[in-house]
Order: C-alpha cells, then structure tokens, then sequence
C-alpha cells in the first residue's frame, strides 16, 4: 500500500540505503523496518523538478537513527546567498537530514511558467528487501 508522507516521518527511523534517481527526479530512501520513502515530483508540462545539490554525504545518513528530519521551503523567495532566478513561479526546498554520523541537506529547486505546481512529493510503501532497486 502506498501513502501519503512528510519528510518528518523518518525521525528515529534507520536507513539501509539511499538512492538518487540518474535523473535527479526522485531519491529512495529504505529503512530497517522494510519501507520504502519516495521523494519526486510529478512533471507537467511548462515545468521541472529536480534536486540541484545534496551537501554532506548521503552515507552518514545510513545505519543510525535519523534524529532530525525537516522542510524548509522558499516559495518565490530565493534564500539568502543564492543567485535570484528569473521564473515566473518557483519554489527552492531543502531537507534536512541528520544522524549522529552527520548531516545532510538535499535541495530541490521547481520552476515553472505559474500554472503547475512545483512541490516536492513523499509517499511510503512496504518494501520486500529482494524488491529493492540495486
């Protein structure tokens, strides 16, 4: 069954495996409980959603509780030190993952001409550990 997730939702969970889609549409992240959590977006037309960085490195996030899991989000603002982008609609958001091994922030950037939306989207779905993608 899949639903509905925030990215909150990883406190206290343990990560086996993190992986970024080749496109930097979507990233996986699987847990010792056998689940799966799925950041993407559903691309429209006149629009993209992708993850511009990920600082830190995603391995520190794995086999240790995850003990801070957040959202912040720009909506036609850009953050202070970043270069002002010119789109009509757009969204900069940063999650922020940390485990006692280290931190990391993974930063998705949407644009689009102002008719689509740009958020980022998190589901849940069990996860049989031979199912995984390699």
């Amino acid at each position: 069954m899949i639903v509905d997730a925030k990215i909150e939702d990883l406190l206290g969970k343990i990560l086996t495996k993190i992986e970024v889609g080749y496109d930097k549409k979507e990233i996986y992240f699987y847990t010792s409980c056998g689940k799966r959590y799925s950041q993407y977006h559903d691309q429209n037309c006149c629009e993209q959603v992708l993850i511009e960085d990920i600082c830190g490195d995603l391995d520190d996030l794995i086999g240790a509780p995850i003990l801070l899991a957040e959202e912040v989000t720009y909506e036609d603002k850009t953050p202070d030190g970043f270069e002002e982008r010119d789109h009509q609609s757009y969204c900069w958001t940063f999650y922020k993952l940390a485990t006692i091994n280290g931190y990391v922030t993974i930063r998705w950037y949407g644009s689009s001409n102002g008719f689509y939306g740009v958020k980022v989207n998190m589901i849940v779905e069990d996860v049989e550990e031979n199912n995984q993608i390699n």
